[in-house]
């Protein structure tokens, strides 16, 4: 399929100025970029309540919706930017429109980023962040039996292994995972990495060189570095996954939907068609984004359903 008309001219863009690699930039400059591309979002929903708190020395941004009162379904969000940018500015309005949308109430966890903080840091922070918000529960407005744990790129990857870390030391669990085009495999050992790794804005480089920030001396194989080919799945909550059509990582989004799938947890996959890595945040452009967004909030307010 063709790409959507507004994701189109963004990537036209890049091409004719000549596929500027993330490589050359500082990272300062990389995450003003980040942030600069927020406007791409559309218009802010203004409906919802928003809160910046901080528990047990952890800083949260709490969404609500206009009419939140009692025990809400809640999601926990991991925002993406490769482990190395990204925060509550980025994903300020995919952070209202899903509360919005839902009903429900959404707490984003800002984790420690790279290269300042190389691994384990975020993923440290996405399971502590998590079980502070579970511990806080009543205070916070939250059903604690339903708790969605979502993210998008380098923050679905860590939605996915805080999973797996509070499986493992049987602690609670969430109801439910929605991983958005989830950073899975820093071998970039798909064929996705070939065919969409060089003209779709988020490029292989892009990628790539976020995971040797964080990385650092992590092998690339570590299994919290590399969760596609973990062998504990089984047990894991339902999980949804979302892959994009000119994605780089879109081979491995698919592939973890199978590895689940075989290892017994119950999953779904949807590619969204004519969009690229990021597109979730490009409703203001992209149809795509908007049904997404739509249907994620369906989700989050039923998880399980």
């Amino acid at each position: 399929m063709a790409l959507e008309k507004g994701i189109a001219s963004l990537v036209e863009a890049f091409i004719a100025a000549g596929r500027p690699s993330s490589r050359d930039q500082h990272i300062d400059d990389r995450r003003a970029g980040y942030i600069a591309s927020a406007v791409l979002a559309g218009e802010t929903e203004t409906r919802v309540r928003v809160e910046d708190t901080t528990l047990e020395g952890m800083h949260f941004r709490v969404v609500s919706p206009p009419t939140a009162d009692g025990l809400l379904p809640t999601l926990i969000y991991y925002h993406g930017g490769c482990f190395v940018s990204g925060g509550f500015t980025t994903h300020d309005n995919q952070l209202r429109q899903l509360a919005m949308f839902s009903g429900c109430r959404v707490i984003a966890v800002q984790y420690r980023l790279a290269p300042e903080h190389t691994f384990p840091a975020a993923h440290d922070d996405a399971e502590r962040g998590a079980t502070i918000i579970h511990r806080h529960a009543e205070q916070l407005g939250i059903d604690a039996s339903r708790i969605t744990l979502a993210g998008d790129s380098a923050g679905g990857h860590l939605a996915l292994v805080t999973a797996l870390r509070l499986k493992a030391k049987a602690a609670w669990h969430p109801a439910q995972l929605i991983l958005i085009y989830p950073m899975l495999d820093p071998t970039a050992s798909m064929a996705s990495y070939l065919s969409n790794g060089d003209d779709y804005v988020i490029t292989r480089d892009t990628l790539l060189s976020g995971y040797e920030m964080y990385l650092a001396s992590t092998p690339a194989n570590h299994p919290d570095a590399s969760p596609l080919w973990r062998e504990d799945f089984n047990g894991l909550p339902p999980v949804h996954i979302l892959t994009a059509e000119f994605d780089p990582l879109r081979d491995e989004g698919e592939v973890l939907y199978r590895r689940l799938t075989e290892q017994g947890v119950e999953s779904s996959c949807q590619r969204y068609l004519g969009v690229i890595h990021g597109f979730f945040q490009l409703g203001g452009v992209s149809h795509a984004a908007r049904d997404a967004m739509r249907d994620i909030a369906w989700r989050v307010a039923s998880p399980g359903r």
